[in-house]
């Protein structure tokens, strides 16, 4: 074969794994196990850009690698196909999101085969598919029919708390459930109504409805997540966002709180995520104090504080702005000012309030609490930078302990009162230190900080006002988004209870709840979610009988909002164990066997989101008997971004405006001449060299009659700068085109070449020529080149022998062994992609084209470059396509023992030959050979040395 053509060889074997499912994996095997996973991807309409694939390569490297290993290797493939992208779309258009959802995923699955990875496709699942939500709703009813017993730490049945209530009321619940939740004997309990105990259970259930300040996005009718707002705009469009109260279904994740912290001890994950974790988790140890109102001493303002010592430096109290009492505290005379503040604050998002250090914000309700250790009235505040959320969405302020309490009071003139006797220049900044004893500080004063903070607690219990509590930053989970792409919720409201509504669970026979058909997929004209414009989509229990249409029945409302984004994607990897299974979201024996994921590769942008909400789901469904395992995902590596290298052309300014001619100046021509940069599609550039005919094809508005100032040797030579790949920068580069014109391996290998995977890197083509050759180069080792022209493999000269390697061949080949499955093991894998071209270089160089050596280079390129592998793998006389079916090379390190070491020798400080001896050989016998040898007699001219010297496994020097 002249040389390797790979659009032949990459279809072909493309359809042959399809046809012959040759990464199809079963749920049983003699082999150890190994479920490698990529993070569910979302199908954008504008498909792969070359930065996608970088983790999905990876991980079809260990997936390929573990098969050679001798494990069954599970690595399906499916997607996150709810999302607002097609939502917006459908809004836009009109048209059904599944069809858009369709368009895009057939794109993707199209682009993901072309690059050759090892799914196992039978087991695809994707969201939006019914089939699939219908377990993802039953999850949700779980949740619901589920409380989280504080004694056993873990979630159980609602029967179990109702077994409590039933037998001693509340007296020995020791459960997560809401603030209000009130306290009741058994006998009061079982006189309750049947509605009446069901709503008191609704305020223990691990999915709740409840109040709760959201993002709200009005210009896309729905919540946004916090990580789908940037700058007080939404992430999509750039929409104003604000904060905003409304009724919501919740996910009591609070209840795992200290689980979630402390499961991160037991996985292996990179410190950076963890500590992200820890941040959002926010555990903090303190205690909850209350101060009475000074206008009426029955109502309290609650607080959380971790220095409770600082009580008696308290000189005002801040109050988030959505606070539930801000409207009884504002006095008339500060009404206008409030309610502006207020207004102001809703237009902020939570992460830049809490991120705004510079700018000191804040309005006087005109009323005041007290302090229950001293009786002195506080004045309350309202300050953005507190959160409704947080905490009780107050803050006692101790200005001299705080710095931004004291930059508070300071702004405002408010008083700063010394606490301690260790505390220094508090006139200047806030000194937090628990050294020292303390003063101004009622029945603490002269004690240490330990001593304080026990003689606190102890004062705020015995008199009700307070207790020791442990505190987290991370809230309760919202769960409702009011848009139609999602997975309806299965609940349905009867009228009753205290909110006039009170939800219950459809019948689990009627899951799935699928979406029903709307006109449009806007919010309805009086605020409803877009699912209230779907026309007779009620819902009728049993009990009605299976007519909807019976006479004289009325369905019940449903649950108008969807599940948000991360539903479907924080059980997934469960479905794919068992994808066809209509009785449960997989079968018992499947998770048995499967158990959890060993290896999960995807980007930092879930640190927090998706790996929370998945662990928090997981143990979840472990305390309920589901699943063996605590942690979902054993190892967890995150792929850094492959970033865009953007190029540029430069037009003279003045020119190519107002009718004037434009001309265009190559980099190297530009000296001082005043040029505007502009970004050009880097598809056509090469090497740094503009396509120019290409370019006046793809920007006729600006080249018309354009003229060019070129290098000496014609060439239009462009800038470069590295950015975020984007379309606006013109240097998004189609995984497509590459495959096309290099080569599907070329791109695995390329992407891998580029870096260590972890880390940023620049897209840069201008590397991409030498893996191109290296895949030739490897190629050439089993087939000679013959005459131009020459493709057909039938044409080709087969230059594979039957010989026996050399000592040096096999040197060469179980170095590379012993690399590239140290580096598979590592993680390295742009290391190892350099050892197989030294490796490849080095057999060359020996002209080697041994059966032995090259088979086992096969197997060791297969994980990074299957379609070459394959081809040549079938040429070697294997049965075709069954690489994947075999044994990973062993690393013999006997031929790496070196038993001859070749000494450069110097004549007078300059090496003018070389000389191999054995390594045990005696100095004196390598100096007597040296001075023997003829090219070393040619040097010496005839004199004798004044002194050789001999250094072992070094050199040996002739001083003349």
């Amino acid at each position: 074969m002249a040389d390797y053509n790979h659009r032949e060889t990459e279809q072909k074997w493309q359809r042959f794994w399809d046809e012959h499912q040759t990464y199809r994996t079963e749920n049983k095997s003699e082999k150890p196990k190994y479920y490698v996973l990529d993070m569910f991807p979302y199908p954008s309409g504008a498909g792969l850009h070359v930065g996608h694939p970088l983790g999905y390569i990876a991980s079809d490297i260990v997936a390929r690698y573990k098969r050679l290993k001798g494990f069954n290797v599970l690595h399906p493939m499916g997607f996150d196909s709810f999302g607002l992208p097609a939502e917006q779309y459908a809004i836009q258009t009109g048209q059904h999101p599944a069809i858009t959802t369709e368009e895009n995923l057939t794109r993707y699955i199209e682009q993901l085969k072309n690059i050759g990875f090892s799914y196992d496709w039978s087991r695809e699942v994707r969201t939006s598919d019914p089939a699939y939500y219908k377990w993802t709703q039953w999850i949700f009813m779980e949740l619901f029919r589920s409380w989280y017993n504080k004694d056993t730490d873990r979630a159980e049945p609602i029967e179990t708390l109702l077994d409590k209530f039933a037998t001693n009321g509340t007296t020995d619940v020791n459960a997560v459930c809401d603030e209000d939740s009130p306290t009741f004997t058994a006998a009061e309990w079982n006189a309750l109504s049947k509605r009446e105990a069901y709503e008191i259970t609704l305020k223990y259930r691990l999915t709740f409805l409840a109040d709760a300040v959201v993002n709200w996005c009005s210009a896309l009718g729905t919540v946004l997540a916090n990580d789908e707002v940037k700058d007080g705009v939404s992430e999509r469009g750039g929409y104003p966002v604000e904060q905003k109260k409304m009724r919501q279904w919740m996910m009591r994740i609070t209840a795992y709180a200290d689980r979630l912290l402390t499961g991160l001890d037991t996985i292996d994950w990179t410190e950076s995520i963890k500590e992200q974790q820890r941040n959002w988790i926010g555990k903090s140890v303190g205690a909850s104090v209350k101060f009475p109102l000074a206008a009426n001493d029955k109502q309290f303002i609650e607080v959380f504080t971790t220095r409770v010592d600082t009580i008696y430096g308290v000189t005002f109290m801040v109050l988030a702005p959505e606070h539930e009492l801000v409207s009884q505290l504002t006095t008339p005379e500060q009404q206008e000012a409030v309610q502006a503040y207020i207004n102001a604050a809703k237009l902020r998002s939570e992460r830049d309030r809490m991120a705004e250090t510079k700018v000191v914000s804040g309005v006087f309700t005109g009323s005041y609490c007290v302090n229950p250790f001293n009786g002195e009235q506080v004045p309350i505040w309202l300050a953005d930078y507190v959160l409704a959320g947080y905490g009780t969405g107050a803050v006692m302020a101790v200005p001299s302990g705080d710095q931004r309490d004291w930059t508070f009071a300071k702004h405002f003139n408010l008083p700063i009162v010394p606490i301690l006797d260790s505390q220094k220049d508090i006139d200047t900044q806030a000194d937090n230190t628990k050294e020292g004893h303390y003063i101004n500080s009622g029945i603490i004063n002269g004690m240490t900080y330990q001593q304080a903070t026990q003689t606190l607690i102890a004062w705020l219990e015995e008199r009700g006002l307070g207790k020791g509590k442990v505190n987290f930053r991370m809230r309760d989970a919202v769960f409702s988004r009011q848009r139609y792409w999602g997975e309806p919720v299965p609940v349905y409201f009867e009228n009753g209870g205290s909110t006039g509504r009170l939800p219950y669970l459809i019948d689990e026979s009627d899951l799935p709840l699928e979406l029903p058909s709307v006109d449009k997929y806007l919010p309805t004209e009086t605020g409803e979610p877009p699912l209230g414009r779907a026309e007779g989509w009620k819902y009728y229990p049993s009990a009605f009988g299976t007519s909807p249409t019976r006479e004289g029945q009325e369905g019940y409302d449903y649950e108008l909002s969807t599940m948000p984004g991360w539903a479907g994607s924080s059980w997934y990897w469960y479905r794919y164990m068992d994808p066809q299974n209509p009785d449960a979201f997989a079968s018992k024996a499947a998770i048995d066997y499967w158990q959890n994921v060993d290896l999960y590769i995807g980007g930092t942008e879930h640190a927090t989101g998706h790996l929370l909400y998945s662990r928090f789901w997981n143990k979840f469904l472990k305390d309920r008997g589901y699943v063996p395992q605590e942690e979902p995902f054993k190892k967890l590596i995150n792929q850094g971004m492959i970033q865009g290298r953007s190029n540029f052309v430069y037009r003279l300014k003045g020119t190519g405006v107002e009718g004037a001619t434009p001309v265009f100046v190559s980099l190297n021509q530009v000296s001082d001449r005043d040029v505007t940069p502009l970004h050009v599609d880097v598809n056509i550039v090469e090497n740094d060299v503009l396509d120019i005919e290409a370019f006046k094809k793809a920007r006729p508005d600006l080249t018309e009659n354009a003229e060019f100032i070129l290098e000496p040797d014609g060439r239009y030579i462009v800038g470069a700068e590295v950015e975020k790949m984007s379309k606006s920068k013109f240097n998004v580069v189609n995984p497509d085109m590459i495959v096309e014109k290099y080569g599907a391996d070329v791109l695995r290998l390329y992407e891998m070449f580029l870096g260590p995977l972890e880390q940023a890197k620049p897209w840069n083509t201008n590397g991409i020529d030498g893996v191109y050759r290296f895949i030739r180069k490897f190629w050439r080792l089993f087939y000679k080149d013959n005459a131009a022209g020459a493709s057909d493999a039938a044409e080709s000269q087969w230059i594979v022998t039957d010989e026996t390697p050399t000592p040096a061949e096999l040197k060469v080949l179980h170095r590379t062994i012993q690399k590239a499955e140290s580096d598979i093991e590592a993680y390295s894998f742009n290391t190892s992609v350099s050892a197989f071209m030294v490796c490849v270089n080095e057999l060359t160089a020996l002209n080697c084209h041994k059966r032995v050596v090259l088979q086992d280079l096969v197997l060791l390129l297969s994980p990074y470059a299957p379609h070459v592998t394959e081809e040549l793998w079938a040429a070697l006389g294997n049965e075709p396509g069954t690489v994947s079916k075999a044994q990973f090379p062993t690393f013999n390190p006997a031929y790496l023992i070196e038993d001859a070491f070749e000494y450069p020798i110097q004549i007078n400080g300059k090496v003018r030959t070389t000389i191999s001896f054995a390594i045990d050989r005696a100095p004196t016998e390598i100096e007597k050979e040296v001075l023997a040898d003829e090219i070393v007699q040619k040097w010496l001219e005839g004199k004798s040395p004044k002194k050789v010297v001999v250094v072992p496994k070094r050199i040996v020097n002739v001083v003349v």
